[in-house]
């Protein structure tokens, strides 16, 4: 028999997906046959799988412990310390809290596991977690830390992950209700002189993993919408903030390559020309596509801290070259950290 209690970091998640994390090598016939059976009780009584778990609350497991150890294999990524591009501890953190930690994701480093087999931002951030001793090899079984947002491998910026289910919860919302404002810096060929806001439809075409932009409603395509403007312009390039209004998959790079302006380095929607050019001068193996700035609605409670704050993350060093030497010393452009508006 083994005894549970919900901590803060799995309390606010459905009884069922819990087991289904604890108990990863099981079954779902198994678990709920073991629910059915009284076999798993939550605090003491019979219990359907659909209860909303709670801090405190006590799961029993009326398993022998060689079966619980059969179905409980723990998952986490400490080979990422070796494998990966960087050390959990040269993460850079822009913020964190009880609930939260937002990253600068560097660009070559994937989001999310694509395969089985690849180390991606949330491999960093467990281990992170783990090594800062703020999680358990126990709690793993329970729940595992995820982002909330996502960017392409090879762009960079900032990636805000959930280091609670509160916390995975409460940003997913706020993500996905587009209750937050998303900045992006680009460098793109050609010059623009003035704010534009461009509409259109996008199509991902999934066997190529490639999308492509549309002026007319198509079937399948989704409505996006992008609004930018210029910073920095000589006649042959600009650096552009972005605001990102609706989050497609590949919207902004593809958005931008519509309209004749596509961004530089991008292997996959950029000028062949101009890349090459960049990757002679520069040594350039990203698109110059950078997540600088997260604005945060009105929140309350846990949350006052981000209310109506800005996270601000800083350009990658070979991104802050680039900008100086083509627009004639650039500028500060962005300071790390958290800001008032």
């Amino acid at each position: 028999m083994q005894e549970i209690t919900i901590g803060d970091k799995e309390a606010g998640q459905r009884f069922d997906k819990f087991l289904g994390k604890y108990l990863n090598q099981a079954t779902k016939s198994f678990v709920y046959k073991m629910l059915r059976k009284k076999n798993i009780t939550l605090n003491g009584k019979k219990a359907e799988g659909s209860e909303k778990l709670e801090l405190g609350d006590q799961i029993k497991l009326f398993l022998a412990d060689d079966t619980i150890e059969k179905f409980s294999e723990s998952k986490h990524a400490a080979e990422t310390k070796e494998r990966g591009i960087l050390k959990t501890d040269e993460l850079e953190v822009l913020f964190e809290n009880k609930h939260l930690l937002i990253i600068n994701k560097p660009a070559g480093m994937l989001s999310q596991k694509a395969r089985l087999e690849d180390i991606s931002l949330v491999e960093y951030i467990t281990d992170y977690l783990l090594d800062q001793g703020q999680l358990t090899i126990e709690e793993l079984k329970g729940f595992h830390p995820g982002i909330c947002n996502r960017l392409d491998r090879n762009t960079s910026g900032i990636i805000v992950a959930g280091k609670t289910v509160e916390g995975l919860q409460v940003m997913g919302r706020v993500f996905r209700d587009r209750e937050i404002d998303k900045y992006y810096y680009c460098i793109v060929k050609g010059e623009i002189k003035k704010q534009e806001l461009i509409e259109g439809y996008l199509y991902k075409n999934h066997n190529h993993n490639k999308v492509s932009i549309h002026k007319e409603a198509v079937d399948g395509a989704d409505y996006i919408k992008t609004q930018y403007e210029p910073i920095l312009c000589s006649k042959e390039l600009t650096l552009l903030r972005v605001k990102l209004i609706t989050g497609k998959s590949h919207q902004i790079r593809a958005h931008l390559e519509s309209v004749g302006h596509p961004i530089i380095g991008d292997g996959k929607y950029g000028d062949v020309l101009v890349n090459k050019k960049f990757r002679k001068n520069f040594k350039l193996k990203h698109q110059l596509l950078h997540a600088t700035e997260l604005v945060f609605p009105k929140m309350e409670g846990d949350w006052d801290l981000l209310s109506e704050k800005k996270i601000i993350a800083p350009l990658p060093d070979y991104f802050e070259v680039i900008v100086t030497k083509c627009f004639d010393g650039g500028g500060d452009l962005c300071r790390h950290g958290i800001q008032e508006d």
